[in-house]
């Protein structure tokens, strides 16, 4: 006595009389049925994170979950460089005109001159573009769809793993996106030889996005050596890498964080980078970011320049021009420059310091584990090596939020919460 009425499991099992009502839309109430189509977003998984941390009574919680650099009182600084620089604007209020496509002129010279140094023969001779964007994602979107536009046969691929909306944005702007070797949970280190054949097999053109420096999401590297061999195999194969520096300083120093992009433009590489102040700057709001493009000759660049800007122009027309000019005053500045460069570092050191202890307790707690990898990697992310398991015990035990696949954003311990952090971590790996 079982008819089956559609292929919806539940109500393949309702029996044969069973009265079923289903929603009659009145013909003029269209908005019942126009959109019932569209797929159900779940949300993005950090930031529903974020929320179940938000509504957690417990006074011990910890958010270790978001990227966002805190200071050692748990919060967001205002740096002292911004401070002033937008204390100096604000005294002289002046209009707020539309910004050109490209974004503010001292903007793009500045994130020039940060990313491949004031004395780059490149940018001498024309061959390096930049557009301001929004933020770090902004010139993701930007690089993507121009690419897609112009090699439309490429592929592009992420890390294994990555920060999730690399993926989002590419295949976003339609490009089948793949991943390579990196990440190598055995020796908590790159697979660098599975990464560097997997590189060799790929067909000319294809797009590879590439972490600078500070990976996010394990915190871990590659040598210098290391980026010599893989930037040799880009160029051998005819590869386009795509630079992603959303960190930079936090690793080792402004200018050797920017070691692999001052190489690749040294090798002549068709090269792609974008970047974003958000962390360095604590300008997270602002969306201040840049996409620059690396070109063979002044004449490309100047075909690539206008086909960024036509991109902006398709988007949004034009980038918002208040965390511009403050960037710009502050990098344009050799006093305010020169603040800020020291206020990064101290956010690096202390971001290490937090490293240190965390494995002091857990190495005095667990000696016989090795628990190096939390010094060897870099920047604001960790993969603790956490199980899904750990994690949720974690959260649920101890209101210690990571993400499930253990990543960790170590700016979130400070010398308030790091000995209680460290203790959980211990208590779950035992």
């Amino acid at each position: 006595n079982i008819m089956q009425l559609s292929d919806d499991p539940v109500l393949q099992i309702l029996p044969f009389n069973a009265k079923i009502r289903f929603p009659i839309p009145h013909p003029s109430d269209k908005g019942s049925i126009m959109y019932r189509h569209v797929e159900y977003y779940p949300g993005d998984p950090i930031l529903s994170l974020v929320e179940t941390f938000k509504n957690d009574p417990r006074p011990e919680k910890v958010n270790l979950s978001i990227g966002i650099y805190f200071d050692d009182e748990g919060k967001m600084p205002v740096l002292e460089s911004v401070s002033r620089a937008e204390t100096a604007r604000a005294a002289t209020p002046a209009l707020s005109p539309y910004l050109p496509m490209e974004g503010l002129d001292t903007y793009r010279s500045a994130v020039q001159h940060l990313l491949f140094g004031k004395d780059n023969r490149a940018l001498a001779q024309g061959r390096i573009v930049t557009v301001q964007t929004l933020g770090g994602s902004g010139a993701l979107k930007v690089g993507a769809d121009f690419l897609h536009r112009w090699f439309p046969e490429a592929r592009a691929y992420v890390s294994d793993p990555t920060w999730d909306n690399h993926r989002g944005i590419f295949e976003g702007a339609g490009f089948e996106v793949g991943t390579y070797p990196y990440y190598d949970p055995a020796t908590v280190g790159v697979k660098f030889d599975e990464m560097t054949a997997f590189f060799n097999t790929l067909p000319e053109h294809s797009v590879l996005i590439l972490h600078p420096c500070c990976h996010n999401p394990t915190g871990v590297d590659m040598s210098e050596q290391q980026w010599d061999e893989v930037l040799q195999i880009i160029k051998t194969r005819k590869l386009i890498p795509f630079m992603d520096i959303a960190y930079q300083g936090f690793g080792g120093d402004l200018d050797s964080d920017a070691y692999a992009i001052r190489k690749a433009v040294e090798m002549e590489l068709p090269l792609f980078v974008s970047n974003s102040f958000s962390k360095n700057l604590s300008l997270y709001g602002e969306r201040v970011g840049g996409l620059s493009v690396v070109c063979p000759n002044k004449e490309e660049a100047e075909l690539v320049f206008g086909q960024l800007k036509f991109t902006v122009r398709r988007i949004y027309s034009s980038p918002p021009a208040h965390g511009a000019y403050i960037a710009a005053d502050v990098m344009n500045s050799t006093e305010l420059y020169a603040l800020w460069q020291n206020e990064v570092y101290v956010m690096r050191d202390r971001i290490r310091a937090m490293r240190q202890k965390l494995y002091d307790v857990l190495t005095a707690q667990i000696p016989n584990r090795d628990f190096t990898y939390f010094i060897k990697q870099r920047g604001m992310f960790s993969y603790t090596g956490l199980s899904v398991e750990q994690v949720r015990r974690l959260r649920d035990e101890f209101a210690v939020y990571l993400l499930d696949s253990g990543r960790m954003c170590v700016a979130g311990l400070n010398a308030s919460n790091i000995a209680y952090v460290a203790d959980a971590f211990a208590e779950v790996l035992k």
